[in-house]
């Protein structure tokens, strides 16, 4: 029997994508919950783990040659975790190209993107005292509205992301675009995002890791104390 992988998470895009992964390879994992409004990312015990104070990470006792391994950066453990199962990374190597580079367009692009989009038009106005800072948001929400252009463009060439199969791509690209709203961003122009979105949306392994401690999730916008925690401290 396999052993279980130790999923350190937290309910937020970067976090989906390994739960998703996890529920998309049929692997099994115990759950972890770091509550990054706590404070736990900065814990030691964590933190051996995952020195960059970031989840999610996992540990997978069935690691290389039969050794524990323990992995942080969520790019880094989809590849990890694709290459262990021989699923969603591709057939051939130029699937596996495709795969890479929208991987890392999402890791070095539309996550930091979006994340910033994400602080800059909701929780920063909220900060005591608000910080509303028009520059930046018409900033990322630009920048954000031309990486979802490119996006749909790939997406008017094939059905996901890396071609006509679902791979790590997706699993790391829509927990942040399926956000988009947040994002103030319109999908009236994006017809082939809007199609996309909706089909992995409907994959029950997306599902299952879309909900994976959803309860858990609170409201950044007027938790002073999470605010503190997550804009305030290095």
């Amino acid at each position: 029997m396999t052993s279980e992988i130790e999923l350190y998470y937290w309910p937020t895009p970067n976090g989906w994508k390994i739960s998703i992964a996890l529920e998309e390879m049929a692997l099994p994992y115990t759950l972890h919950l770091v509550d990054i409004g706590a404070g736990d990312q900065f814990k030691p015990d964590f933190l051996k783990i995952a020195p960059n104070n970031r989840m999610p990470a996992i540990i997978d006792p069935d690691g290389p040659d039969g050794a524990p391994v323990s992995i942080f950066e969520s790019g880094a453990i989809l590849q990890y975790l694709a290459r262990k199962t021989g699923q969603f990374c591709g057939r051939t190597e130029r699937e596996r190209i495709a795969v890479d580079q929208w991987l890392m367009w999402q890791m070095g692009g539309l996550g930091p993107m979006a994340g910033q989009a994400h602080h800059f038009l909701k929780y920063a106005p909220s900060l005591e005292p608000p910080q509303d800072l028009p520059y930046a948001k018409d900033r990322y929400r630009s920048e954000v509205a031309r990486l979802y252009g490119v996006l749909d463009r790939q997406l008017a060439l094939a059905e996901f992301v890396a071609g006509d199969f679902f791979s790590i791509a997706d699993m790391a690209i829509w927990p942040w675009a399926s956000n988009w709203e947040g994002q103030e961003q319109t999908l009236d122009d994006k017809p082939n995002m809007a199609r996309w979105l909706d089909r992995v949306a409907a994959r029950p392994g997306v599902q299952r890791g879309r909900a994976l401690a959803a309860e858990k999730r609170s409201d950044l916008s007027t938790d002073r104390k999470a605010q503190a925690m997550l804009f305030r401290r290095g």
